[in-house]
């Protein structure tokens, strides 16, 4: 039953993607209501089923529930091709051979795979590439799967309405659809490739809603921005999967936590590999969690329609890059270096956050720093080996923060007409004059102007990159020309005059 219902969790918004895409292709138009309704229904199924698990998990003490649906890709080594031949071609022993010979041959090779049976697994793991799509229901994955059909379901039945009678309804339910399916899969993921699937589902609708107003030049541009620094922030994370399978030999979560259940695994990989695959998811995780120095772009997504902006920057998506972390929490364990670099890195993107936060014009770039605050918060948590509350505070937060976004638009307008009401404009705070006012300019313009974060990195990191590739260009176009000859040239040339002439 629990392999059912987790199937079904899987399903639920595998189905929705598949009756928005059909009726697209077939260009069979839905109304509003039934695709609300439709993303109603797989909400629910979803979610009852997810529900029916932890409510199992509960009462029978199950800590983790795996569903595999075999390896869909499997490459064989190459050795697998050559034993064959090789074992056919031993010569057979015969009916004259020693007996103490072969008693002392026996034991020997008792003893050998007594000895090696780890090496040969290991080995045989290490030969090949399998891609195995398994689903693992656990003490993480379990919650956020249910924190997610809730706030999914809570953005879709606000948007049924906030984008009624919209030219691009049924474009944001489509799109909605993938992040939901992305959603799913990154939580429930057994793999890293499983992972690294539903991550790009989620990027791919995140940018794609941030640009969804295509009809202005600005949402469109900074879709392009935050498409590019996930493209980098999905680099990273594509660099540690096959890390992890040249280590480990396959990208199964086992091959990181190998003893014990989250949140008490315990990493099998050495000390230094711990820290170079840590290393590169935190910077993935870094890029989708809009931690320094990618945190530019957070801002730039608010030019998505607000239900968006609610469920991808204030609730799930932003908190994605903290769940990576949370589920490869055993590699922090090994690492002492690496635990100092996550609670570093979130240290200071609560700095950036803090001073950054005060200054916004516009509530929906408030609230994304706020957001952002605490996502750096969760990050140290995590640092700190604070798992459970790191979990809970994931949880908390997504909920407080999609009610705030969604609300911010009426809020705007009940505060408007209370001014109106009361004829003047409410008082707004004061420093507290404990910062010299020299000091205080200098951090308002850092803040005013997001640390400069953007153009450091155009600077420093865009730009000779750029000029690599513009380099390599004009020297491939020299070496190509240097092969062609001048002769082939002047006969190109002379080609086009006569055809020039004859015209």
């Amino acid at each position: 039953m629990l392999n059912i219902a987790g199937i079904i969790v899987v399903l639920a918004p595998v189905m929705l993607l598949a009756v928005f895409g059909v009726t697209t292709l077939l260009r069979i138009p839905l109304s509003e209501r039934s695709m609300a309704r439709f993303t109603e229904a797989s909400t629910i199924f979803g979610l009852l089923s997810a529900l029916f698990i932890l409510g199992v998990m509960l009462a029978t003490n199950e800590r983790n529930v795996s569903v595999e649906l075999g390896d869909w890709v499997r490459i064989p080594a190459v050795s697998d091709h050559v034993d064959a031949p090789a074992m056919a071609s031993e010569p057979t022993a015969t009916a004259g051979h020693d007996s103490s010979d072969s008693s002392h041959d026996a034991s020997s090779h008792e003893t050998h795979d007594s000895s090696s049976d780890h090496t040969e697994d290991a080995d045989s793991h290490a030969d090949h590439f399998h891609f195995t799509l398994k689903f693992v229901f656990d003490r993480l994955s379990v919650p956020f799967v249910i924190m997610t059909f809730v706030l999914c379901g809570v953005i879709a039945a606000f948007a049924s309405r906030y984008l009624h009678r919209d030219e691009g309804f049924h474009r944001f339910f489509m799109f909605f659809s993938f992040f939901q399916l992305g959603m799913i899969l990154s939580s429930v993921a057994g793999t890293i490739e499983t992972l690294f699937f539903g991550w790009e589902l989620v990027g791919l609708s995140s940018a794609l809603l941030v640009a969804f107003f295509h009809d202005r030049p600005a949402p469109v541009a900074n879709g392009q921005r935050v498409w590019a620094v996930y493209r980098v922030a999905d680099a990273a994370f594509l660099i540690a999967a096959l890390t992890l399978h040249h280590l480990s030999g396959s990208g199964d979560f086992g091959g990181i936590a190998g003893q014990g259940d989250w949140p008490a695994g315990k990493a099998v990989l050495a000390e230094n590999d711990a820290l170079l695959v840590g290393c590169l998811l935190l910077f993935a995780a870094a890029g989708k969690s809009a931690l320094v120095p990618f945190s530019g772009w957070l801002p730039r997504a608010m030019e998505g329609p607000t239900p968006s902006s609610a469920v991808f920057y204030g609730a799930l998506s932003v908190h994605l890059g903290a769940f990576l972390l949370l589920r490869v929490s055993p590699l922090l364990d090994e690492s002492f270096t690496l635990r100092v670099l996550v609670v570093a890195l979130g240290l200071i993107t609560m700095i950036f956050a803090t001073m950054t936060a005060r200054v916004q014009t516009d509530i929906k770039s408030s609230l994304a720093f706020s957001s952002l605050i605490q996502v750096s918060i969760i990050v140290m948590e995590i640092g700190f080996g604070l798992r459970y509350i790191a979990l809970i505070h994931i949880i908390g937060h997504a909920c407080l923060r999609t009610l705030q976004l969604i609300r911010a638009p009426s809020l705007l307008r009940d505060y408007n007409s209370m001014i109106n009401a009361i004829g003047v404009y409410l008082p707004e705070a004061t420093s507290s004059g404990r910062v010299s006012p020299t000091l205080q300019s200098r951090l308002y313009r850092f803040a005013f102007d997001r640390g400069n974060l953007d153009s450091m990195l155009d600077d420093y990191f865009v730009r000779p990159f750029v000029f690599v590739f513009e380099w390599s260009d004009r020297m491939e176009r020299r070496w190509t020309t240097w092969l062609s000859g001048p002769a082939r040239d002047q006969k190109e040339s002379g080609n086009g005059k006569n055809g020039i002439d004859s015209v």
